[in-house]
């Protein structure tokens, strides 16, 4: 902001209100840009610097060499886990780790429930840390597994050879 602009023409030419008005500027700039640091401490989807705060509240583990970006999932996975664990909470923080649509198979006789991805094709990235997640969340009777979706012959019938040709078979799987 240079509070310059706000002055009539008349201390255009003036030195002195010049620099005072820089220097005033130069302030001003510090706090508008300290203030919306603040606000984006705020929420976890914004902040940096209390993001080991959040994880403290949460009862997380503090690991600084993480990267902002998992230290938030992992918050905002935590946070949707507090309270009794439902079918839809794991949904919920699954989801929030593979962004796809997630089912949770509940099996009451082995006391256990299967975590299918159905919106993701493949394994999801940072499977390591969502198993964390739900054990740390699920009861401690529980115990799950995860099952993936994967492209059946059916699914790439469309393709001719020469198609399929430009894809290794992994590809195929997860395309």
């Amino acid at each position: 902001m240079d509070l310059m602009n706000y002055l009539p023409p008349v201390y255009d030419k003036n030195n002195t209100m010049k620099e005072l008005q820089g220097i005033l500027s130069d302030e001003i700039n510090t706090l508008v840009a300290d203030f919306d640091n603040t606000i984006d401490q705020c929420f976890v989807s914004t902040a940096t610097d209390l993001l080991s705060r959040y994880e403290k509240i949460y009862g997380l583990t503090v690991d600084v060499t993480k990267s902002d970006t998992f230290r938030r999932e992992r918050i905002k996975a935590r946070a949707k886990g507090v309270g009794t664990v439902t079918k839809k909470m794991l949904e919920d923080v699954a989801f929030s780790y593979s962004n796809g649509e997630v089912e949770v198979i509940e099996n009451f006789e082995d006391y256990s429930f299967i975590v299918k991805f159905v919106g993701v094709k493949g394994i999801p990235v940072n499977m390591a840390d969502l198993t964390l997640t739900i054990e740390e969340i699920k009861p401690a009777h529980l115990a799950f597994t995860f099952e993936y979706t994967y492209n059946t012959w059916s699914d790439i019938a469309h393709m001719t050879w020469q198609q399929a040709g430009a894809y290794t078979w992994n590809q195929l799987r997860v395309r």
